[in-house]
């Protein structure tokens, strides 16, 4: 009987615990007699009229792997395939290119860590192509649905705590109030957890629309309290008070997120007279050691990811449910979209210490 081959790609943004997920995905496998495959920045390597890939061995995956930030595979956040951006302005549909690249690997199975978007674009690469496929969840914004945590929220929400550690000396040495804007695509649950563990006054989620004058009145009710500085957390994609997405143009027009944190600061200094300031933490919050918890968050899914392969389920994603990993179908994963719930737990503590959410 030829020996098994499986492939793992990580796809969209990066973020800390991927390696430790490639790691424990390699010595899953190797224990079942297995050959792992790595493939090089995502479907974007199976672009390439050779598709880019390397073996993956145990002896290469040690516990340094697993301290790593980012992903040793590369990974791809540009050009849906099904509609690829081309250099004259068009679009052209390179799903079969992807999926002739995959059947070049002859792998028996494919193992996708990547969020909703990379989710939606495999699961249909996997269909159009006849390929058995598993996903890991992965996202520092914690939106995907069926699943309580992703791989990167915890490293994620980690920094942007250190990061209101780090601003709570120099506001309260300049009476001032800062800003934290951290990232959150749609949803607030890296500010809202954050916030929360790094003792903030005003976490501003675009789950709840806000009012100048309700943060100006909460930062006022500090100051008359007798402590002299505020800290706010906002996440970059909270609209205006006009409801404007507040965007950035980079090079080939792609536009993202930002400048949320700077409206604020000016709307903030002219409420309340408060010298204020603002902290954009950006790509700081991807990059970093992932924490103990998405070590062991990773080296569970990919465990799990490879024994589904063993047990034949395909369209399928692991998930933390209740203390323990669980699979779901991707399918179900990706239309179950995880917002901040405003009834929930964390929002019901926010209010309950007296941070106020802007409404």
């Amino acid at each position: 009987m030829a020996k098994k081959r499986i492939g793992i790609l990580t796809s969209g943004g990066d973020c800390a615990g991927l390696n430790a997920a490639i790691r424990a995905v390699v010595h899953r496998a190797n224990l079942l007699d297995w050959e792992t495959i790595g493939i090089i920045d995502g479907t974007a390597g199976l672009l390439e009229d050779k598709p880019e890939y390397r073996v993956l061995t145990p002896n290469e995956f040690d516990g340094n792997i697993m301290r790593m930030g980012g992903t040793i595979l590369g990974t791809t956040n540009k050009g849906n395939p099904f509609a690829f951006p081309m250099p004259d302005g068009t679009t052209k549909n390179l799903s079969g290119k992807i999926v002739d690249g995959f059947k070049a690997l002859n792998v028996d199975a494919v193992i996708g860590i990547g969020g909703d978007g990379s989710f939606a674009i495999l699961k249909k690469l996997a269909e159009q192509g006849k390929i058995n496929m598993v996903g890991i969840p992965k996202t520092i914004d914690n939106d995907i649905g069926m699943t309580e945590t992703s791989i990167g929220f915890d490293t994620a929400v980690a920094v942007a705590t250190e990061a209101l550690d780090r601003l709570q000396p120099t506001a309260a040495s300049h009476d001032r109030v800062m800003v934290l804007e951290v990232m959150g695509r749609d949803a607030g649950h890296i500010a809202l957890s954050a916030g929360i563990s790094g003792g903030a006054d005003v976490i501003l989620i675009p789950e709840v629309k806000y009012s100048i004058e309700n943060i100006a009145k909460k930062i006022k009710q500090v100051k008359e309290s007798g402590r002299n500085f505020a800290l706010v957390v906002v996440s970059e994609a909270v609209k205006t008070v006009k409801g404007d997405k507040l965007e950035l143009m980079y090079t080939g027009g792609e536009k993202r997120y930002g400048g949320i944190g700077h409206y604020l600061v000016q709307k903030i200094a002219e409420e309340t007279g408060s010298e204020t300031r603002v902290t954009v933490l950006g790509h700081v919050q991807r990059g970093s050691q992932p924490t103990y918890n998405d070590r062991l968050l990773a080296s569970a899914f990919g465990v799990k990811a490879v024994d589904l392969i063993k047990e034949g389920k395909f369209g399928r994603m692991v998930a933390w449910s209740n203390r323990q990993v669980i699979d779901v179908a991707i399918e179900d994963a990706i239309a179950a979209y995880q917002e901040v719930d405003l009834n929930g737990t964390l929002v019901q503590t926010a209010r309950a210490l007296g941070i106020s959410l802007g409404d």
